[in-house]
């Protein structure tokens, strides 16, 4: 099995849709008219969630009807969640085809097929334009794309002179044995954690320049406080949750994330550079 197949069968499952349609039936939410934040909660598959791509997202400037691409999309939550914020045309691509087909489904019951379009492909070659958009982001994928330099490159390639890329990966801050399964890996194969300096010379590489880069280890500590209180304090997992999408090894998945951030190896980190 080649990686990018071994990548998308860590992700795929074949009833995420099933199970998604299951919790929101147990909400008693609309699976038309839905507003996107209802899905925020298994949508968002990054540390931190909606409450992340805020913050992320507070430090840019994306006009109305500018055209936005998400690397590595997922089902589409934050796509969703960035067109509903300021306005713009979000396209996502992504690696899994389940990923993708449960996104656009979504995408229809919150009635935003016309602003968030989501296609399957990969990364490294993407069916795209040079200089098609006006902004891209980034957010937890790049642990599972061994080859930043071409990464990189191609995002570069679609962005027009001068556009933001802004990236929230989790990144290698430390030498050490990872403790697996983590979220985007069930064991170090599929693996291909780099470091901030990695990073920043395939993005340098391909023309970026730095504009801002922000370790997030003290907010994603919090996260996995908070979700362990709320886990205690709860009667099992809620009905829309990143179980949904991670399966029955989700509890290991994030405790051993939040162990590996704890112990210093590992480091969510923020990084907004701009193509000259």
């Amino acid at each position: 099995m080649c990686a990018t197949d071994a990548v998308a069968t860590h992700y795929g499952s074949g009833t995420l849709l099933d199970r998604i349609a299951a919790g929101v039936e147990r909400l008693g939410l609309p699976r038309h008219g839905l507003d996107p934040s209802a899905l925020s909660g298994v949508g968002e598959f990054h540390i931190g969630g909606a409450a992340a791509t805020e913050r992320l997202f507070d430090q840019l400037d994306v006009p109305s009807g500018a055209r936005v691409l998400d690397v590595g999309c997922g089902i589409g939550g934050t796509a969703r969640h960035v067109a509903a914020r300021t306005g713009a045309r979000v396209t996502g691509i992504d690696l899994t085809g389940e990923f993708v087909a449960t996104g656009k489904v979504l995408t229809d019951w919150c009635g935003m097929a016309d602003r968030v379009t989501l296609i399957e492909g990969s990364a490294l070659s993407m069916p795209f334009g040079t200089g098609d958009f006006d902004l891209a982001y980034m957010l937890h994928v790049g642990m599972n794309i061994a080859d930043k330099t071409r990464l990189m490159a191609e995002v570069a390639r679609v962005l027009k002179p001068g556009a933001v890329f802004a990236i929230y990966d989790v990144m290698r801050v430390a030498p050490g044995e990872i403790a697996y399964p983590v979220p985007w890996a069930a064991q170090p194969g599929i693996s291909a954690l780099a470091s901030p300096h990695a990073y920043l010379d395939a993005l340098t590489a391909a023309g970026f320049a730095l504009v801002a880069q922000t370790d997030r280890t003290e907010f994603a500590l919090d996260f996995f406080a908070t979700l362990a209180a709320r886990a205690a304090a709860a009667d099992g997992p809620p009905p829309l949750g990143l179980h949904l999408v991670m399966g029955p090894s989700a509890p290991d998945m994030v405790a051993n994330m939040a162990r590996n951030i704890r112990a210093g190896l590992i480091a969510p980190v923020e990084m907004i550079v701009r193509r000259r």
